[in-house]
C-alpha cells in the first residue's frame, strides 16, 4: 500500500525509501476534503491505500511491525491519525476500533475487551484532541446525533474489528449505520468544502462472506453496497462528480445448471419440464441428489472427504439452502475460499467517465481519477 514495486514485503527500510503518492495525499495537498468509508476495519487493505505507506498490509497497529522496526516505521492506524498533508483525512467511518486503543484501554462497547496497541498511544483521544471540531463516534446514536452543518472532522469506529454483515447489523450492541447511511453522511460533510472532495467507499465484507463460502451474506452485503452507490448518485450531479465502481479482484463463486426463470438465487436448481414449463422437482446430479444454483470452486464447505474414504455428497432435498448461515458447497476443500483471477468490471459516470472502457490494468483507474481532478496541478499550486 502506498509504495512502489521496488520493495520487499515486510521491509520497513523499503517502505521508507520507496513511497508512492496516494490519491488521498494529492487531494489533501490540493485543498480538497477527503473521506473513507468501509464496512471493514478502516486500517484494512483498501481503505489504507488512501493514506498509508506500508510494505505489509497486516501492519494495522504497532505491535504487528517487527520489534526492530517499531518506532522507525509507523503502523497504519498511526498513519491515519498523523496524516501530514492538508488538514488530514476529514471523515473516516468503519470498523477497527481496537487498533486505535492501547492494551490498557477498555473498549467502550465490548465489555472486557481491550485495545491492542503496545506503544502507549490512545489514537482516538489524539484525534479528539486535534481541535474542538474533531469528533469521535462509536455507535448509531452518535452517528445520528452528528452535527453535519458544523463540517466536523469525524472518526467513526463502530466495531472493535470489522463491522457486522448487513444481515447481522441489527444485532450490534451499540448499533451500526449501514454503508449507504455512512456514504450519505460522508458526502454531506465533505461536499461543504468549496474545493471539492475525494471519497473512497468500500463494501469490504462482501469479500469476507465469499471467503466463508456464504452466498447469503455475500449477496446481501452486495445489495447494501448497491444502495450506497445509489445514494451517492442521488446526492451528486454527473456534471461535476466522477463516480467509479469496481472491485480489486474476483472470487470463486459460480452459478450452475439450467435453473427455471425466477429460480431463487440461493435455492436449489429447479427442473424444467419438456414443454418448457417449470417443474416442482429439483434438478439432480448423477448421484441422484439436488444441487444449489450457487457453489464455489474451492472453500471451507467442500463435501469432499479429507482422507481416502469414498466421497459422499450431502443430500440437500430437505435443507434450507436460503438460510443466512448455509454454506454453499465447494469443489476443493480449503480453510477459506480464495480470490479468483478473472477480470472485474469497472463502471463510471460523470466527468472523464468516457476514459473507462475496455480492458485496462488496475493502476489505470488511479490515473483516470487523478486526471479528472487535475490533482497534481492543483496540489502544485498549493
Amino acid at each position: 500500500t502506498g509504495v512502489t514495486a521496488n520493495v520487499r514485503r515486510g521491509s520497513c527500510d523499503d517502505a521508507l525509501a520507496n513511497p508512492a503518492t496516494t490519491l488521498g495525499e494529492l487531494a489533501e495537498m490540493s485543498g480538497m476534503a477527503t473521506g473513507i468509508v468501509s464496512t471493514a476495519r478502516i486500517t484494512h487493505a483498501t481503505p489504507s491505500s488512501v493514506y498509508a505507506h506500508v510494505t505489509e498490509r497486516n501492519w494495522e497497529y504497532n505491535d504487528k511491525l517487527p520489534p526492530s522496526d517499531q518506532g522507525k516505521c509507523k503502523d497504519i492506524a498511526a498513519q491515519l491519525i498523523d496524516f501530514p498533508f492538508g488538514d488530514g483525512i476529514d471523515v473516516a467511518l468503519g470498523g477497527g476500533r481496537r487498533n486505535f486503543l492501547n492494551v490498557k484501554d477498555d473498549d467502550p462497547e465490548d465489555e472486557g475487551k481491550k485495545g491492542v496497541r503496545t506503544d502507549g498511544r490512545h489514537l482516538i483521544n489524539e484525534w479528539a484532541a486535534k481541535s474542538n471540531n474533531h469528533v469521535v463516534i462509536i455507535d448509531q446514536a452518535g452517528f445520528d446525533g452528528l452535527n453535519v452543518a458544523s463540517s466536523p472532522k469525524v472518526l467513526g469506529l463502530f466495531s472493535r474489528s470489522h463491522m457486522k454483515y448487513e444481515a447481522d447489523r441489527a444485532s450490534d450492541k451499540g448499533g451500526e449505520p449501514s454503508i449507504a447511511e455512512m456514504t450519505a453522511k460522508a458526502i454531506e460533510i465533505l461536499s461543504q468544502n468549496e474545493n471539492g472532495y475525494f471519497l473512497m467507499v468500500e463494501g469490504g465484507r462482501i469479500d469476507h462472506a465469499n471467503h466463508a463460502s456464504n452466498a447469503y451474506r455475500t449477496l446481501t452485503d452486495g445489495q447494501a453496497f448497491n444502495d450506497a452507490v445509489r445514494v451517492a448518485r442521488e446526492m451528486t450531479k454527473t456534471s461535476d462528480t466522477l463516480i467509479i465502481v469496481t472491485a480489486d479482484h474476483g472470487h470463486q463463486m459460480t452459478m450452475a445448471g439450467y435453473a427455471q426463470r425466477g429460480n431463487p438465487i440461493l435455492g436449489l436448481v429447479m427442473d424444467i419440464n419438456k414443454d418448457g414449463s417449470p417443474s416442482d422437482k429439483p434438478s439432480l446430479g448423477k448421484d441422484g441428489k439436488p444441487y444449489t444454483v450457487i457453489s464455489f470452486s474451492n472453500g471451507s464447505a467442500s463435501p469432499f472427504n479429507k482422507d481416502d474414504t469414498p466421497v459422499v455428497r450431502p443430500d440437500l432435498t430437505n435443507v434450507d439452502t436460503q438460510a443466512k448461515d448455509f454454506k454453499q458447497a465447494a469443489l476443493v476443500p480449503m480453510g477459506s475460499e480464495t480470490h479468483g483471477g478473472q477480470d472485474v468490471g469497472i463502471y463510471a459516470s460523470g466527468p472523464k467517465a468516457y476514459l473507462i472502457g475496455g480492458v485496462v490494468e488496475q493502476n489505470y483507474i488511479f490515473h483516470v481519477m487523478e486526471h479528472a481532478l487535475d490533482l497534481r496541478n492543483r496540489a502544485g499550486a498549493k
